[in-house]
């Protein structure tokens, strides 16, 4: 599967959201990662449905929302509406998952499950035949600028055995802590598609970060 990095829009300046859509647009990012938070399962607060719906109209992209929010069925709905194209929800909030995942593929959307990095990976078990996308959280979501916790790389490598073994489709996903300097461990561990936040988003310098990421992770293209 390709490999893909995924700006995270919360690292943004968000007083021009809509021009910094644009911009990574423009260089050809595929994934759009929005991170939605509640200040409730996680201690901060972003934005919501309605937001996202007037960034639409800037980029044609995948528009991916990572709900880090409680009761996530109520709003997914409306996520549908706004024009995302993939949503993921967290194991940790979602006790009957299986129907939620459902819910989002008859809206018509991707469906992911996130996991913290204190959740075992291995209770996505059940549900990795129904998900389009693994998120492996490698810092404890809430905030961005985070140093990642690469002990969580051992998840990674778990799902994509598990993904080979069962000749499964979902692509495996990281968020936390990726720069220059650990891609290459993210990539060989087996991530698909990189959420990268700070260390992509900076003032002056994005296209040029986006680039500089883009070539690191030729290497891993060939390979698959």
């Amino acid at each position: 599967m390709k490999r893909i990095i995924a700006p995270s829009l919360l690292s943004a300046d968000a007083g021009c959201w809509g021009r910094e859509v644009e911009e990574v647009a423009a260089e050809g990012i595929e994934c759009l990662h929005l991170d939605i938070m509640d200040g409730c399962f996680v201690p901060n607060i972003t934005f919501g449905p309605g937001q996202v719906g007037m960034l639409r109209k800037y980029g044609d992209m995948e528009f991916d929302a990572h709900l880090m929010i409680v009761e996530p069925e109520k709003l997914i709905p409306d996520f549908a509406k706004a024009g995302v194209n993939s949503v993921t929800v967290h194991y940790e909030v979602c006790p009957h998952l299986h129907r939620v995942l459902q819910m989002i593929r008859e809206l018509g959307m991707k469906a992911g499950t996130a996991v913290n990095p204190s959740t075992p990976v291995e209770a996505l078990a059940p549900v990795l035949p129904f998900l389009d996308r693994a998120l492996v959280m490698t810092v404890n979501p809430g905030f961005g600028g985070q140093k990642a916790i690469l002990p969580m790389l051992k998840k990674v490598e778990w799902l994509k055995k598990e993904k080979a073994a069962g000749e499964l489709g979902f692509q495996i996903q990281v968020d936390g802590g990726v720069n220059r300097d650990n891609i290459g461990e993210f990539l060989s561990a087996g991530a698909e598609n990189l959420v990268i936040g700070s260390a992509l988003y900076q003032p002056g310098k994005t296209r040029e970060n986006i680039r500089a990421f883009q070539e690191i992770m030729t290497p891993w293209q060939v390979e698959a």
